[in-house]
């Protein structure tokens, strides 16, 4: 799998288990979705995601 495969299905896991857990467990799981949006807003702009690197100390490649 490469990078940037990694990186999209881990942040859409994360969304769609924060909007579960938000449904089925407490209300304030939502701020793990705005968490993961806020990450995915600040990574756009600044270029740098934790997820990345884990990724890379992983072995992932990017192509």
């Amino acid at each position: 799998m490469k990078l940037n495969d990694a990186l999209r299905l881990l942040a859409g896991v994360m969304v769609l288990l924060s909007v579960t857990l938000t449904l089925y467990v407490d209300g304030r799981f939502v701020w793990l979705t705005v968490f993961v949006g806020l990450n995915l807003l600040q990574s756009a702009f600044t270029g740098w995601c934790p997820a990345i690197w884990a990724f890379r100390k992983l072995g992932l490649k990017e192509s």
